[in-house]
């Protein structure tokens, strides 16, 4: 498992580059939720598939709807978005 520096890294490889914006957003929702870095991950990840693109203020949305609703892991995290229709059933 992969922390969150080095999965950035690995999406860098493929060709996402996060501007020192991006960046911000993705560590200030990591202190402000106090979310592990397997939901920062998928927050990223999910936004991405999402959104097309990194959006800070969906991310920290998506960051918020988890610890809210006692998401733990990844698996929880994709059923309660396709569950509230935000990423359709693949």
């Amino acid at each position: 498992m992969s922390t969150l520096e080095e999965y950035l890294l690995i999406l860098r490889s493929k060709g996402f580059h996060f501007g020192e914006d991006a960046i911000g957003f993705i560590y200030f929702g990591k202190q402000y939720t106090e979310a592990s870095d397997v939901l920062i991950k998928t927050a990223i990840e999910l936004t991405l598939k999402i959104q097309k693109e990194f959006d800070g203020s969906f991310y920290i949305s998506l960051l918020e709807s988890f610890t809210a609703n006692g998401i733990k892991d990844r698996s929880e995290a994709i059923a309660f978005v396709q569950d509230k229709q935000i990423l359709p059933m693949s």
